[in-house]
C-alpha cells in the first residue's frame, strides 16, 4: 500500500493506492476522521481497523471505480511528509565503498569503523518528486546528490530490541540527501552542509512495510541526466536497518513519523575522478526497487 500527498485546487490531500495501481483514494473518503490529516497525523493516530478498512476498499476499487477515485497519472504529487516531526535522523557512511570514496576525496586513509555515525539534517520543507531545487550556488558551488532508503517510524519506542524492530516501522520511501560539500568541510561536521533550505527531497510516496520481504535486499540507484552514478543494494549496508533502529533508540525515543535516512552508496559527485558536482539544469533521479523514482531538477 502506498500513502501519498497530492495537490488539488491549491490544497494538499492524503491519498492511498495499491502497488502498481492506477486509482488513488482520498484518505478522507474511507476514513472520514482523518479529513485534512497529514500522513504523519495518520501514522500517529491510525488503528489496525483503519488499515483494514483501507485495504478492503483498495481491493475493490479497480473493479468498482467509485466516483471519488482519482487517476494517479493525472495527479500532481507533493512530498509524503512535507515538514518532518523532528530533524531527519541520518546515518553517515553506511556503505563501505562510499567510505572509501569520501576519504579518497579528502586525501585520507579510510578509518577503521566499529560503530555507526549518526547526525541530523534540518528540513524545514521537504521537496517532493518533480519539484525543482533552487541550488544555493552563491553559498557553495559543490552541490552533491545522495540516494538513500528512508525508514518511516510507525510506533513510539525506546531501547527497542533488535528482534522487535519490524514492529516499529510504518514504511519506506526514497530520500535524496542533497549536500553542500565545501560547507561540510569548512564547518568540520555535516549538519550545516546538509541543512540548506530545500536540500532534502523525499517521495514519491511511502510504501508500507508489508510490501517488502525482510531483511531488505533491494536495489537502489541514482542517475544524473540519465547517467547512472550510484548503484547498489541495501544488503551492502554496513549496519542494517534492525541495527540502526536498535542503536538509535538506545536511551532516545523514536516517535511515529520520524524519518531515518540509512546512508548512501558510492558514486556521489564528490567521489568521481575528477569530482563532478551538480549544476543548473541537471535532473537527478533516485530509484529504489519496490518504491519508485524520485526526480528533481536543479535550477
Amino acid at each position: 500500500m502506498r500513502f501519498l500527498r497530492f495537490l488539488q485546487d491549491g490544497k494538499e490531500y492524503t491519498g492511498v493506492v495499491q502497488r502498481d495501481g492506477e486509482q488513488v483514494i482520498p484518505l478522507e473518503k474511507v476514513c472520514p476522521r482523518f479529513k485534512e490529516a497529514s500522513i504523519t497525523n495518520f501514522i500517529q493516530n491510525h488503528s489496525p481497523e483503519d488499515m483494514k478498512i483501507i485495504q478492503d476498499v483498495l481491493a475493490e476499487v479497480e473493479s468498482l471505480r467509485p466516483s471519488y477515485a482519482l487517476s494517479l497519472k493525472e495527479l500532481e504529487l507533493a512530498a509524503p511528509i512535507r515538514r518532518p516531526l523532528h530533524d531527519v535522523l541520518c546515518v553517515g557512511q553506511n556503505y563501505w565503498d562510499h567510505v572509501a570514496e569520501v576519504h579518497r576525496y579528502l586525501g585520507e586513509e579510510p578509518p577503521k569503523r566499529e560503530v555507526s555515525v549518526y547526525f541530523t539534517k534540518r528540513a524545514v520543507r521537504i521537496l517532493g518528486s518533480d519539484e525543482t531545487l533552487r541550488g544555493r550556488f552563491d553559498l557553495d558551488e559543490n552541490i552533491d546528490y545522495e540516494v538513500e532508503l528512508a525508514v518511516i517510524i510507525g510506533k513510539e519506542g525506546r531501547d527497542i530490541p533488535k528482534d522487535k524492530v519490524d514492529e516499529y516501522i510504518f514504511g519506506y520511501s526514497i530520500l535524496n540527501d542533497f549536500s553542500s560539500r565545501i560547507m561540510q568541510r569548512k564547518h568540520t561536521q555535516w549538519f550545516k552542509g546538509k541543512s540548506v533550505d530545500d536540500y532534502t527531497a523525499m517521495g514519491p510516496w511511502i510504501v508500507t512495510k508489508d510490501e517488502f520481504v525482510h531483511p531488505l535486499a533491494i536495489n537502489l540507484c541514482c542517475r544524473v541526466n540519465g547517467e547512472v552514478r550510484q548503484q547498489s543494494n541495501t544488503k551492502a549496508m554496513m549496519a542494517d536497518i534492525s541495527t540502526l533502529i536498535h542503536e538509535l533508540s538506545q536511551g532516545m525515543t523514536l516517535e511515529p513519523g520520524d524519518i531515518i535516512a540509512t546512508g548512501t552508496p558510492s558514486g556521489v559527485g564528490m567521489g568521481m575522478v575528477p569530482p563532478t558536482f551538480l549544476k543548473k539544469g541537471d535532473e537527478v533521479e533516485c530509484e529504489i526497487e519496490g518504491i519508485g523514482i524520485l526526480r528533481n531538477m536543479i535550477v
